[in-house]
């Protein structure tokens, strides 16, 4: 009777314990949520060291951004790649970037790109747009105009408004598609509904663009652009 007992008290034990390991995994979060970011790095560095690898890709985001603990490239990009490699898609994209700059690791453009299509792989749509990026530019792979279109367009589809920017400019452009300046109109002011009026960046090169554009277009064509984009929806990938 001695050993189903003592398998009983084992698995037991081990349902505590997972009860805890959770418990302290929604309180990390909880204090990462709320910007209590001293508390989230001291609930979730024991787990990311225990293997888990949500904790990993945000300790990796702490080191990165400098909150709860002060900034350093070098550890954030190893957090990044223990998270990389278990399949997480957030801290595929993040590792890629870091390759991408040589933020905390030596550049390395092609080491960029594989991390890139592994998150872009799994329906991330910044993976997606950055693996478009490396293609547009000839970065890490070769340039291919028609592959760049694709990921900007996965990552489009999903709602992405940078993605969004740069699929309307290869249809201006006609870059691995043919010129559509309708079609370009569309993904451009997409773009600009996905950013809000105060952001000078991204939003407002969305918006110069899609002027520049409607300069090219008659009436009838910008309102044909205009009906596409009201009706447009977003497609997640399954």
């Amino acid at each position: 009777m001695r050993r189903p007992a003592a398998a009983v008290i084992l698995i037991i034990s081990l349902f505590m314990a997972g009860l805890a390991i959770a418990g302290q995994f929604s309180d990390g979060a909880d204090a990462n949520d709320r910007g209590d970011d001293n508390t989230a790095f001291r609930l979730l560095k024991p787990l990311a060291e225990q293997g888990d690898a949500y904790a990993q890709y945000n300790i990796g985001l702490m080191y990165r951004l400098g909150k709860g603990v002060p900034e350093d490239d070098s550890e954030a990009a190893k957090w990044y790649r223990k998270a990389a490699e278990q399949g997480y898609a957030d801290a595929q994209k993040a590792i890629g970037f870091m390759y991408m700059l040589g933020m905390g690791v030596s550049q390395d453009l092609p080491e960029a790109v594989k991390w890139f299509r592994k998150a872009a792989e799994q329906g991330h749509a910044d993976g997606q747009n950055y693996l478009g990026l490396m293609y547009l530019l000839g970065s890490g792979v070769s340039q291919d105009y028609s592959e760049a279109v694709k990921w900007f367009r996965k990552a489009a589809e999903q709602g992405n408004p940078e993605a969004q920017i740069s699929l309307g400019l290869m249809y201006d452009e006609g870059k691995g598609v043919p010129k559509d300046y309708i079609t370009a109109y569309m993904w451009l002011n997409l773009s600009v509904s996905g950013h809000p009026s105060s952001d000078v960046g991204y939003g407002a090169a969305a918006r110069s663009y899609r002027d520049r554009i409607a300069s090219k277009m008659t009436p009838a064509q910008i309102a044909e652009a205009q009906r596409l984009a009201r009706e447009w929806k977003p497609k997640k990938e399954k």
